[in-house]
C-alpha cells in the first residue's frame, strides 16, 4: 500500500509538469563556491507543447546571510535583487538555457536555500516548486603553484571551472613581461591573458568554451615554464 501510495504522488507530481507544458532539469543538489564569488545555478526550462507558453518564475522565500544577494539573470546580465518574478516567452520544443540566479557569497560561509516557483501564465493554479541549495565554503589556502626570482604564481580556482576561473600571481622583477595563453586539446589558443607587474589576479573567461579539457600555459618572455590542466564544465 504505501508503494502504491508513493508511486501515486510521484506520477501526480510529474502530472503537473506535464500538465503546465514544460519541463524543468539540470538542478544540482548543491552548488558550491567560496566567500566574495558568486555562484550561479542555471535553470533549464523545456516547452513540452507545440504551441508558445509563458513562464513566470517568482521567488517565494530565502534563508542567506546579511552579506548576501540574490537575483536573476540572462546572460551575463543581471536584473536588481529586490526583483522577485521573472517572465519569459518559451517557443514550441525551445529549450531555455541562458537563465540562471546568481547569489553572491557575501563574507560569511555557510549553507544558503532559496525556494521558488515557476508556472505557464495560462495556468497557474498549478505552480511547480523547486529549491536551490548553495554551500559557501571558506577560501582554501593559496598554493604556490610556480615559482621564481620573476613571478609567483597561484593555481587557479575553481578548477573544473563553469563560466570563470581566477589566478593570482605577483610579478617580482617588473622589467618581464608575463602571460597566461589557454589552449585546447589541438594547441590551438583559445584565449591570453597579460599578467601586468601592478596588478595580482585576472580572470580567465570560460562561458563560451564547451565543456572539455584545456590547458593554460604561463609564458615569461615569450618562454612557455609551465603547463597545467584546466577542466570546463556546463
Amino acid at each position: 500500500m504505501k508503494r502504491f501510495w508513493l508511486l501515486a504522488i510521484l506520477i501526480s507530481a510529474s502530472l503537473v509538469g506535464f500538465g503546465q507544458g514544460f519541463e524543468l532539469t539540470s538542478i544540482q543538489e548543491s552548488y558550491k563556491g567560496i566567500i566574495g564569488e558568486t555562484i550561479k545555478a542555471p535553470l533549464r526550462f523545456r516547452n513540452t507543447t507545440e504551441k508558445p507558453i509563458t513562464l513566470i518564475i517568482r521567488k517565494v522565500t530565502g534563508q542567506i546571510g546579511g552579506t548576501q544577494k540574490n537575483y536573476f539573470c540572462v546572460d551575463n546580465n543581471c536584473l536588481d535583487s529586490k526583483v522577485e518574478d521573472y517572465i519569459v516567452k518559451v517557443e514550441p520544443g525551445q529549450t531555455l538555457n541562458n537563465l540562471n540566479i546568481s547569489l553572491e557569497a557575501g563574507f560569511v560561509s555557510g549553507p544558503s536555500t532559496l525556494k521558488y516557483i515557476v508556472y505557464n501564465k495560462s495556468n497557474p493554479g498549478q505552480p511547480v516548486e523547486f529549491v536551490l541549495n548553495f554551500d559557501v565554503e571558506e577560501k582554501p589556502e593559496k598554493q604556490s603553484l610556480y615559482s621564481s626570482k620573476f613571478i609567483t604564481l597561484h593555481d587557479v580556482y575553481p578548477n573544473p571551472v563553469v563560466d570563470h576561473a581566477q589566478v593570482e600571481y605577483k610579478i617580482l622583477n617588473d622589467q618581464i613581461k608575463a602571460k597566461i595563453v589557454v589552449h585546447n586539446l589541438l594547441g590551438n589558443t583559445v584565449g591570453e591573458y597579460q599578467l601586468p607587474s601592478l596588478e595580482n589576479l585576472i580572470r580567465i573567461k570560460t562561458d563560451d568554451l564547451n565543456a572539455g579539457i584545456y590547458f593554460y600555459t604561463l609564458y615569461i618572455d615569450d618562454e612557455g615554464v609551465m603547463t597545467r590542466k584546466l577542466i570546463v564544465k556546463k
